[in-house]
């Protein structure tokens, strides 16, 4: 059975993103690059919110083909090749996206690695995913859809990369209104050149 892996991003306040949803807010330094190109490695489809979707494929095609067009790498070129991978990688996998809204019009250049799944569906096509043989399916950002599928319990494995800014306002990154399970600690990391921590948690009845 394939496991269903959420990443994310929180300032040590519990914020998701920053005020008037700015997720730039957040220090997404190299080793929020390293470990998000891991991910990425172990999984072969990729599941996303309308949101987050559309973001990413107005960010990452141009930058499989020219890194420097990635304000991270402008500002430290020394993360080129992690973005050009990431880029790339984000290219060529499946994607599956949540939506209600959105229609094969709207993901071009991703037309042909995406599937559209409409929220009443989401529960039944995800466990039929993970029912099915093949890699990680990999949750990116996602807020809303990653909480929902916590609290139905599809949620495997849970990392926080803690980031070393406290915003003071913005969205939180549980929402109150999704109780959230118990999590069990499974392990903590850090790398000596960057301020922030990631912790992988595992959802518990």
């Amino acid at each position: 059975m394939r496991k269903l892996i959420v990443s994310a991003i929180v300032s040590l306040d519990g914020y998701f993103e920053g005020p008037g949803r700015d997720v730039m807010a957040l220090p997404m330094d190299g080793f929020f690059d390293e470990h998000n190109l891991e991910r990425l490695r172990a999984a072969d489809t990729l599941l996303l919110g309308a949101t987050t979707y559309l973001g990413f494929k107005s960010y990452w095609p141009p930058v499989a083909e020219d890194p420097a067009l990635s304000p991270a790498v402008a500002a430290d070129p020394a993360v080129a090749d992690l973005h050009r991978e990431i880029a790339r990688r984000n290219n060529e996998i499946h994607k599956v996206v949540v939506s209600d809204s959105l229609t094969e019009a709207d993901t071009a250049p991703w037309t042909d690695t995406t599937t559209v799944v409409r929220r009443a569906d989401a529960h039944r096509t995800i466990t039929k995913l993970k029912e099915q043989p093949g890699r990680d399916i990999l949750v990116f950002g996602s807020r809303t859809l990653w909480n929902v599928l916590l609290t139905a319990g599809l949620v495997d494995e849970l990392y926080l990369m803690v980031g070393a800014a406290a915003l003071g306002a913005g969205t939180p990154a549980f929402d109150p209104h999704h109780p959230l399970p118990r999590l069990h600690l499974m392990e903590a990391r850090h790398r000596n050149a960057s301020d922030n921590v990631l912790l992988r948690y595992r959802p518990t009845a």
